[in-house]
C-alpha cells in the first residue's frame, strides 16, 4: 500500500475537476428590424432655396496637369455653391436627424459607385448606409488618388490608375460628413454621409427633395450644404400624411 497514495490523489483531483463543459456557447439572434406600414407611412418633401447675390463663377486652374486641361476644354469652375435657374440649391443633403432612435433597418447589399471623370468626383455629394459596399471606379485617363477623411470610420488613402478595377470598401459607423479629397489634383471634392436609416436625400437640380415612407412621428430635419452650414427644422408626419417645408440658405447680401 506504499504506492497508493499517488494513485488516490490523482482520482482526488480527477474528481475535484468537476464536469465537462460542453454545452455550445448561445447563438447569435439576428436584430430586428423595423417594418414600416405603408398604409400609415408619410412624405417629406419640399426644396431648399437661396437668397442673396449670386456668387460669382470661379474657373479651377487645371494646369497642374495637361490630361485634365484636354478634358475640360471649356475649362472647369467651382461647384461648391451651386445655385440652379429658380434659384434653389443642388447638393444639398437633407435626411432625419432624430426621431428614429430604437429603431434598426436592413442592411443594403447593393454598392454605391463614386466615379471619377473629367477630373471631377461624380456625384460630388452622396449619401450609403453603414456597411453598405463602396467602389470607387476612375474613367479617367489620368492616375486619381482617393483619400476620405474620416472621423468615426477609419481613413484612408489610395492612388488609382487609369483601367485599374473599382476600389472596393465599407463605412461601418454613421457619420455626416465625410470629405473625399484626391491628393493629385487640389480641386477634386467629395462629400459622403453614412446613415444608420434611409430617411434621407440631396436636392436635385431645381432644389427640390423628397422622403418618402417615413413612419408616423416627430422628428427633425437637418438640411447640410458644404459651403452655407446647416439648418434643423422641427416636424410632425401624422398617418399617411404629406408634409411640405422649405429650407432658405442665405449667400452674401
Amino acid at each position: 500500500m506504499k504506492n497508493a497514495g499517488p494513485l488516490f490523489l490523482l482520482i482526488a483531483l480527477t474528481n475535484c475537476s468537476g464536469p465537462t463543459n460542453t454545452a455550445k456557447p448561445p447563438e447569435k439572434q439576428p436584430p430586428e428590424y423595423f417594418r414600416v406600414d405603408p398604409s400609415t407611412a408619410g412624405t417629406v418633401f419640399g426644396k431648399v432655396s437661396f437668397e442673396g447675390k449670386l456668387p460669382a463663377r470661379q474657373k479651377i486652374d487645371l494646369d497642374e496637369d495637361d490630361q485634365c486641361v484636354k478634358l475640360n476644354p471649356r475649362g472647369m469652375f467651382d461647384a461648391s455653391i451651386t445655385v440652379n435657374k429658380n434659384r434653389t440649391l443642388s447638393n444639398v443633403f437633407v435626411y432625419v436627424k432624430t426621431g428614429l432612435e430604437g429603431k434598426t433597418f436592413p442592411k443594403l447589399q447593393e454598392p454605391v459607385v463614386l466615379d471619377q471623370r473629367g477630373c471631377q468626383f461624380s456625384p460630388r455629394v452622396f449619401a450609403l448606409r453603414a456597411g453598405q459596399p463602396f467602389h470607387v471606379a476612375n474613367s479617367d485617363p489620368v492616375t486619381h488618388n482617393v483619400h476620405p477623411i474620416a472621423k468615426m470610420n477609419r481613413e484612408w488613402n489610395q492612388s488609382q490608375s487609369p483601367g485599374d478595377a473599382p476600389l472596393q470598401r465599407k463605412f461601418v459607423r454613421p457619420e455626416i460628413m465625410i470629405r473625399i479629397k484626391c491628393n493629385v489634383h487640389s480641386w477634386m471634392r467629395s462629400w459622403a454621409a453614412v446613415m444608420d436609416h434611409p430617411y434621407y436625400a440631396i436636392t436635385a437640380t431645381d432644389g427640390s427633395f423628397a422622403i418618402p415612407n417615413l413612419p408616423p412621428g416627430q422628428y427633425t430635419l437637418e438640411a447640410w450644404h458644404e459651403k452655407l452650414g446647416t439648418q434643423e427644422q422641427k416636424i410632425r408626419v401624422d398617418p399617411s400624411a404629406k408634409v411640405q417645408t422649405v429650407f432658405q440658405f442665405q449667400g452674401e447680401n
